[in-house]
């Protein structure tokens, strides 16, 4: 462990009004108060003050406008391109797909998280998604990027944020499983930012032991800093890399590898080639995703937890939602356009403040505090900020069923029993397109499970139909 001075960073401490967190730095073992200076040391010590003054010490002012005109519902690009809004679907697809034959876009999954809330010790990536076999998450991702790496016959490097927390842990995971075939060397592995938990009165940051600074994760727009500091982006670049597939680890569904989505981005006359996004028409009104609007023209994101309810409840003329465009985390984001958000101040991502219960120690008896109520303030950033920063950026409608299938729960809505359903159904759907005879119960859904690897196909069109089942039988249980 590399030395740090005390002296010096008291000092710094000290010019900020933070000293405190040195309180108990004599009784430390001479380990600890290295692993305490380390980790101060890695804190942006000079922001600090801005950041209590704007964030913790004062309530930011609301960023959505009070005069509601100016909110507008986003345009986007519909699922089915032949329709009344339509657009040359082939021409945008053929230039995806020449973007990936090129070898110029890479993937990239937010996978900080654990699994704790699904009743499962370990990174949420290694949790069994499928209805069947019970591959991971991770597993099939993987499988996702090894059928678009044969298909397009260049390497489709995988970078993987995770967590202080679970970073070990998904690194041997891949080691365990040899990287499923990717190659070692295309699949890039670093560690989400974290920033200091603050006392919400004071300002001041909390200690979570007399050797351990309170932290939190940056929120997943801490990506941007975290691709850059690792030296991530920089190596993607000089593999020619011009494009990053974003998505969460939580979505089984997601079309990782979209040659449609990709053309769009790169060379629709409305994008700028910086950030495009997905989105699926909400189900309600308040189903709990984010909204894609417009603000004075320029596209953004409202959390459905700040939406006006008079948006959120308001419809057109034939009773739809006139704001439907709903946020699934899955983005296309240029590896210019990263750089500049990490390197140029005047287009960082802003702050999220989010008040908290944060265990501390009290500072006057070294003993630990579980506090009742909501004693400190948490920053973060998010990803769809950065929608604003770019110059133009474009919508993609897809299909609920046939991209989102997220395991947030361990029960109920966007649970492992929804996605494996929904995994069900859209397999079904797909060997109906091949001429399959799937059964149905009287609901209308499949009276089968299916389990259909991205080896198989990716999308309907991959599947191979005369190697699918003519008829499946009531109950079964398939794997293709």
């Amino acid at each position: 462990m590399s030395h740090h001075d005390p002296a010096v960073v008291r000092s710094r401490l000290a010019q900020i009004g933070q000293e405190h967190l040195l309180a108990f730095y004599g009784s430390l073992t001479a380990e600890q108060q290295q692993s305490l200076l380390a980790q101060i040391e890695a804190i942006d010590l000079a922001s600090v003050p801005g950041w209590v003054k704007t964030y913790v010490t004062s309530k930011p002012a609301a960023t959505i406008p009070t005069d509601l005109s100016r909110i507008a519902p986003a345009p986007y690009y519909p699922f089915d391109a032949s329709g009344p809004r339509g657009y040359d679907a082939s021409r945008f697809r053929q230039a995806g797909e020449e973007l990936l034959r090129a070898g110029k876009v890479a993937a990239f999954v937010v996978a900080g998280g654990q699994g704790s809330r699904l009743g499962f010790e370990g990174p949420k990536g290694c949790y069994p998604a499928t209805p069947i076999t019970r591959k991971t998450l991770f597993h099939v991702f993987a499988e996702q990027l090894l059928a678009a790496t044969r298909r397009y016959g260049r390497p489709i490097p995988w970078a993987v944020m995770t967590s202080p927390l679970n970073h070990a842990a998904t690194v041997a995971y891949f080691e365990q499983h040899r990287f499923f075939g990717l190659g070692d060397e295309n699949v890039m592995f670093f560690p989400q930012g974290v920033m200091p938990s603050f006392d919400l009165t004071s300002g001041k940051i909390l200690l979570a032991s007399p050797h351990e600074i309170a932290t939190n994760p940056d929120g997943h727009g801490g990506a941007v800093s975290a691709l850059h500091k690792s030296g991530t982006l920089g190596e993607l670049a000089s593999r020619g890399i011009e494009h990053l597939s974003y998505f969460q680890v939580d979505n089984p569904h997601v079309k990782i590898i979209d040659p449609l989505f990709l053309g769009l981005h790169a060379a629709a006359p409305d994008s700028s080639g910086e950030m495009s996004s997905k989105m699926i028409p909400k189900a309600s009104w308040d189903e709990k995703v984010g909204v894609f609007c417009t603000i004075d023209g320029k596209l953004d994101v409202i959390e459905y937890s700040d939406m006006p309810a008079e948006l959120a409840r308001a419809t057109n003329a034939d009773g739809s939602l006139r704001f439907a465009a709903g946020s699934i985390a899955i983005h296309i984001i240029s590896i210019a356009f990263l750089r500049r958000l990490a390197t140029d101040p005047s287009v960082s991502l802003p702050f999220h403040r989010a008040e908290k219960k944060i265990p501390h120690v009290d500072l006057a008896t070294g003993k630990a505090v579980s506090p009742t109520g909501n004693n400190g303030v948490k920053l973060e950033r998010f990803i769809f900020d950065a929608l604003s920063r770019a110059a133009k950026s474009i919508v993609l409608e897809t299909e609920r069923v046939e991209e989102f299938a997220p395991i947030k729960n361990a029960t109920g809505t966007d649970s492992v029993e929804s996605s494996q359903r929904l995994q069900t159904l859209r397999a079904a759907r797909w060997l109906v397109r091949c001429g399959t005879k799937v059964p149905t119960r009287p609901d209308g859904q499949p009276d089968c499970v299916i389990e259909l690897s991205p080896l198989s196909g990716c999308s309907p069109d991959d599947l191979a139909c005369t190697r699918m089942p003519k008829e499946i039988e009531p109950g079964a249980q398939l794997i293709l």
